[in-house]
C-alpha cells in the first residue's frame, strides 16, 4: 500500500491531493492591477480627487501588462506549432542513414558485449573489429555465414547484424573493463573490400514520446538529438 508523507492512503487520496493547484500570490495580474485601479477610484477624497494624468499613466501601464500577457501566449502558442511541425517533419528522415557520431562500446571485464553493425552491402566473407583507445587491433570476430538453421550461405543480403563479443583478446585473455571501439571490413559478392562500423544505421521508424522524437536504429529507438548527422 503506496502512503504519502502525511500518512494518508494514496490510493484513496492521492487524487484529491494531486488536482490541487497551488496559486502563487505573490505575483499580480492585469486583474489585480484593475482591481486596484477601481479601489483607488472609490475611495479617494472628493475634495482631492486623483489626478488625471496619474489615472491615463496607471491605465497605460494596464495596457502594457494586458498586452505582454497576450504576446507572451501568442509566443507560447507559435512555439508549440513550431516543434509539433518540426516533429511531424522528422517523418521524411525515414529511409536515410543516422550517424550516432561514435563507434565505442563500454564493456565490463568477464562479461559478453553485445552490439549492432549495420552493413550497407551484402557480405561474402568478413572480420568484425575490437580496437583499444590507441586504435590497435585487440580482437577480431568472423563473420557467421550460417543461416538460423546451420545452412552456410553463399552471401548474406544487407541490413543489420547483432554481434557478441566473449570479451577475449587475440591473446586468450580478458579485455579490461573500458571502452572498445568496433569496425568491420568485409568483401561483397563481387569481391570489392568495404568497410562499416559500429554508429552508423538506416533510420526504419519514428515515433513521438511526451513531446520528444525518437527514431528506430536497428532494434532500438534512440532520441533525435543524440544523432550527429542524417544523410
Amino acid at each position: 500500500m503506496a502512503i504519502n508523507s502525511v500518512g494518508q492512503n494514496l490510493a484513496t487520496n492521492g487524487e484529491v491531493n494531486a488536482n490541487k493547484k497551488v496559486e502563487n500570490k505573490g505575483i499580480l495580474g492585469k486583474d489585480d492591477f484593475m482591481k486596484l485601479l477601481l479601489v483607488q477610484l472609490q475611495h479617494q477624497d472628493p475634495t482631492e480627487p486623483m489626478d488625471s494624468q496619474t489615472i491615463l499613466t496607471q491605465t497605460s501601464q494596464l495596457a502594457t501588462l494586458e498586452a505582454s500577457a497576450n504576446t507572451n501566449k501568442a509566443l507560447a502558442s507559435l512555439a508549440a506549432s513550431l516543434k509539433s511541425s518540426q516533429n511531424f517533419s522528422s517523418v521524411a528522415a525515414i529511409g536515410k542513414t543516422a550517424d550516432l557520431g561514435s563507434n565505442a562500446i563500454g564493456h565490463k571485464k568477464s562479461s559478453t558485449s553485445t552490439f549492432e553493425v549495420y552493413f550497407p552491402q551484402e557480405i561474402k566473407v568478413g572480420t568484425v573489429e575490437i580496437l583499444d583507445s590507441k586504435g590497435k587491433i585487440i580482437a577480431t570476430m568472423p563473420i557467421d555465414m550460417k543461416d538460423k538453421d546451420g545452412k552456410v550461405l553463399d552471401k548474406k543480403a544487407s541490413g543489420v547484424y547483432k554481434f557478441d563479443w566473449d570479451g577475449k583478446l587475440k591473446s586468450g585473455a580478458a579485455a579490461e573493463s573500458g571502452i572498445y571501439y568496433v569496425t568491420v571490413s568485409y568483401k561483397n559478392p563481387k569481391g570489392e573490400a568495404q568497410t562499416t562500423r559500429l554508429g552508423t544505421y538506416p533510420i526504419t521508424a519514428v515515433r513521438f514520446e511526451n513531446g520528444d522524437v525518437q527514431v528506430k536504429l536497428g532494434s532500438n529507438y534512440v532520441p533525435l538529438n543524440k544523432i550527429k548527422e542524417i544523410y
